[in-house]
C-alpha cells in the first residue's frame, strides 16, 4: 500500500503544469487504417495533466474514455468502421473551451493487405542481427537521442550495423538460397550498455535511430519483396527495457509487474501446463522479470494488452510484413498471449507467426502450437501457428558428438524426435534450426565441414521450416561461454575497415559498397558457402521437400534414411553420421522408391541404382537422391 501511495504522489506531483499550458507529447498509435478488422482503436494520449480535459469529436464516434491514477494519460477508444481514409479531428476541452486538437489520420490500406501470405515450409529463413551484419550508413552509428554510442572495440558494444547494411546485401542473401529474413528486434533500445541486441526496447513505435528511421525499414521491406524475399519482424510482448520512456511516468502502477521490489522469473514455463504446480512457482514464472533491465508487462491489464495488440498490428500494416517471430512466448501471461495472438491472426488470417518456446520436451512444446491436442486436454489454445523445434536442436547437439550408434545415441536421436510428431497438430509448421543468436555456434562445437554438411542437409530436407543463422554459411564460430557477443560476431566485410569480405567469392573481388577492393572468401569459407548455396537453391524449387510426406527408417550403423514423397516424386535422404564408410542394401527402403529404378544425388551428381544389392556410403557424408 505504501508503494501505491508513493506512486500516486509521484505521478500527481509530476502534473505541476496546468493542462491548458502543457502540450500533447505522445499519441500512440499515431495513425490507423480504414477498413481494418481491428476497427475499434484505443488511442493513448500522453501530456501533463491531459486527463483533466474532455475529449470529443464531431467526426468520429468515441466509444469510451479511460483514465488512470496518472493524470498524464488518457485512453480514447474510437470507432473507425465505415470511415473512409482521411483526417479526423479529436478535441480536448476544459468546460466549453477547446485547449488542444489533434488530427487523427486513417490511411488507405494496401490492396489485399488482410490476405497477405506469411512464410511457410517452402521458405528458408536467414536470421541476422542488424548491429552485427553490415554497416551501410556510417553517419548513424551513434545518435544524440540514445545513450550508448558506437564502439566496435567492445565485444558487447554497438558496432554500427544498420538497415542500410542489410539492404546493401539483399542480393547476397537471395543468391544464397534463403527466401525470408528474420531480423532480431529493430525498435529503439536506449539502455546505457549492451543495447545492440535491442530486446530491451524503449519505444515500441520507433526504429532504433542507430539502425535508421521508420521509413527506412519500410523501404527495406519493399526492397526485400522486389527481390523475392520475405521480412519477419521480431516482437517482444513479454517485457520491454528499463529505459522505456513510460518507465519514468507509468500510466498506472499495475502497468508492469511489481512485487513490490524486484522479482525474477524462475524460467520454469512448464508451470503453465503442470497439473501439480504450486501457485507461487506459477506466479514467479509469469510475473517475474526476465532480467533486472527488462520490466515484465502486466498483460492482464486490458489497457496493456490492447496497447501490445495494436502495436503489432500497426507494424504489420505499416511496414508490410510477412511474418512475426515472438520472443519468450511461453513467459507471457497464458490467457493474455493467446488473445494477443488471436487478434493478430484475425486481422491477417494467412500470416504466420512463430513463437520461441525454449523447452526440451515435445509435449510441452506442442502445448503452445495452435489447436494442440495436448493443450486441448486443458481446454487451452494459443492460436499460434508455429513454434520452434528445440528438441530437434537438442538432438543435433547430441547426435554429432556420437560417431557410433546406441539405442538412443547418434542419429537415432533424429529418428526419435520425428517419431513424436504425433504430438503436434502441424509438424510441417515447426521452425527447424541447428543454431540461433542465443545458442552455441554449431561450427564452434563441430568445426568440421563434413558435420556442417550433414546438419544443413537434415534441416533443409526434413519436415518444417529451416532457419539458418548469419555466418553459418561461411563457417563462423564463437564460444557462448565467453559471452553472447562471441556468438554474435561481426560478419566479415560489413564494415569499411574490414580488409576481407565474405560477401563475395575469392575470385570475384568486386566492390562492397565502400568503393574498395578487398580479399574475398577464404577457401574454407567458400567451401561452406558453395555447399549452402547449392542445397538451398535446389530446395527452393522442390515442392516435394516443402510439403511432401516424410517416411523414415530405424537407423543402422549411425546411418539415418528418410524419404520425402509428393504425388509421383520422391527424394531419398541419407545421413551417414558414422566416422566409417558404411555398406547398405537399398532394398530395405524399397517402399519409398515408388517403383522407380534409379536416382541422382543432387550434391555429388552420383547416380544410384535402386536395384543394386549394395551401396557404399562415404563416412560423414549426406546424400539427397532424386529418384527417377
Amino acid at each position: 500500500m505504501k508503494n501505491f501511495i508513493l506512486f500516486l504522489f509521484l505521478v500527481i506531483g509530476s502534473s505541476i503544469a496546468h493542462a491548458k499550458d502543457a502540450p500533447i507529447d505522445r499519441v500512440e498509435p499515431a495513425f490507423w487504417w480504414a477498413g481494418m478488422a481491428h476497427h475499434q482503436v484505443e488511442i493513448m494520449v500522453h501530456g501533463t495533466g491531459i486527463s483533466e480535459l474532455i475529449p470529443s469529436s464531431d467526426q468520429l464516434l468515441i466509444l469510451g474514455v479511460t483514465r488512470t491514477e496518472n493524470p498524464n494519460y488518457v485512453f480514447i477508444k474510437i470507432e473507425t468502421q465505415g470511415k473512409d481514409a482521411g483526417n479526423y479531428d479529436i478535441h480536448f476541452s476544459r468546460g466549453k473551451k477547446r485547449v488542444h486538437t489533434i488530427s487523427y489520420m486513417l490511411k488507405q490500406r494496401r490492396e489485399n493487405s488482410a490476405a497477405r501470405m506469411g512464410f511457410n515450409s517452402s521458405d528458408v529463413i536467414y536470421l541476422l542481427m542488424p548491429d552485427r551484419f553490415a554497416n551501410g550508413n556510417l553517419s548513424n552509428d551513434s545518435d544524440a537521442s540514445t545513450k550508448e554510442k558506437a564502439d566496435r572495440s567492445l565485444p558487447g558494444g554497438r558496432h554500427g550495423g544498420d538497415l542500410q547494411g542489410i539492404a546493401d546485401h539483399l542480393n547476397y542473401i537471395k543468391e544464397l538460397g534463403a527466401t525470408a529474413i528474420w531480423s532480431t528486434p529493430l525498435l529503439e533500445d536506449n539502455d546505457a550498455e549492451y543495447s545492440y541486441h535491442t530486446y530491451g526496447q524503449s519505444d515500441l513505435y520507433r526504429v532504433d535511430p542507430r539502425y535508421g528511421a521508420n521509413e527506412e525499414f519500410c523501404s527495406l521491406v519493399s526492397k526485400c519483396h522486389q527481390n523475392g524475399l520475405k521480412m519477419i519482424m521480431d516482437v517482444v510482448p513479454n517485457h520491454w527495457g528499463a529505459a522505456h520512456w513510460m518507465m519514468n511516468d507509468l500510466p498506472t502502477y499495475e502497468w508492469i509487474h511489481q512485487f513490490p521490489g524486484y522479482g525474477q522469473t524462475n524460467y520454469r514455463t512448464s508451470t503453465h501446463m503442470d497439473n501439480h504446480r504450486s501457485a507461487r512457482d506459477t506466479y514467479y514464472c509469469e510475473d517475474g522479470w526476465f532480467v533486472r533491465s527488462m520490466p515484465d508487462l502486466n498483460q492482464r491489464n486490458p489497457l496493456v494488452l490492447n496497447y501490445l495488440i495494436q502495436n503489432t498490428i500497426w507494424w504489420i500494416e505499416y511496414a508490410d510484413l510477412d511474418g512475426i517471430r515472438i520472443d519468450t512466448y511461453s513467459f507471457n501471461d497464458k490467457e493474455a498471449i493467446a488473445e494477443w495472438t488471436k487478434q493478430i491472426m484475425n486481422e491477417y488470417p494467412n500470416l504466420n507467426m512463430v513463437g520461441e518456446i525454449w523447452l526440451h520436451d515435445q509435449a510441452q512444446i506442442s502445448y503452445w502450437q495452435k489447436d494442440s491436442p495436448i493443450a486441448a486436454i486443458q481446454d487451452y489454445n494459443t492460436n499460434l501457428p508455429s513454434v520452434m523445434d528445440f528438441t530437434l536442436h537438442d538432438a543435433i547437439l547430441g547426435a554429432f558428438k556420437e560417431n557410433e550408434q546406441g539405442w538412443d545415441k547418434g542419429v537415432v536421436r533424429f529418428f526419435d524426435n520425428f517419431s513424436n510428431d504425433f504430438l503436434y497438430k502441424d509438424p510441417q509448421n515447426l521452425l527447424v534450426f541447428f543454431e540461433n543468436h542465443d545458442t552455441q555456434r554449431f561450427n564452434e562445437i563441430f568445426p568440421s565441414l563434413s558435420d556442417y554438411k550433414l546438419v544443413l542437409t537434415l534441416i533443409s530436407t526434413c519436415r518444417g521450416i529451416p532457419q539458418i543463422y548469419y555466418g553459418s554459411e561461411i563457417g563462423m564460430a564463437g564460444k557462448k561461454e565467453v559471452g553472447d557477443a562471441d556468438i554474435r560476431q561481426d560478419f566479415p566485410g560489413g564494415w569499411p575497415a574490414d580488409n576481407v569480405t565474405a560477401f563475395v567469392a575469392e575470385d570475384n573481388k568486386e566492390t562492397t559498397g565502400f568503393d574498395r577492393k578487398v580479399a574475398g572468401r577464404t577457401a574454407e569459407q567458400e567451401a561452406y558457402h558453395a555447399f549452402t548455396k547449392k542445397l538451398l537453391n535446389w530446395r527452393k524449387n522442390n515442392a516435394v521437400i516443402h510439403t511432401g510426406k516424410m517416411i523414415h527408417f530405424i537407423p543402422e550403423n549411425n546411418v539415418y534414411v528418410y524419404f520425402r514423397i509428393l504425388d509421383n516424386k520422391a527424394v531419398m535422404v541419407i545421413i551417414n553420421n558414422s566416422a566409417l564408410e558404411q555398406n547398405m542394401n537399398p532394398s530395405r527402403f524399397s517402399e519409398g522408391f515408388l517403383g522407380l529404378t534409379s536416382g541422382t544425388d543432387i550434391l555429388s551428381s552420383e547416380t544410384f541404382d535402386l536395384n543394386a544389392s549394395n551401396w557404399t556410403l562415404k563416412a560423414k557424408t549426406s546424400y539427397v537422391i532424386e529418384l527417377r
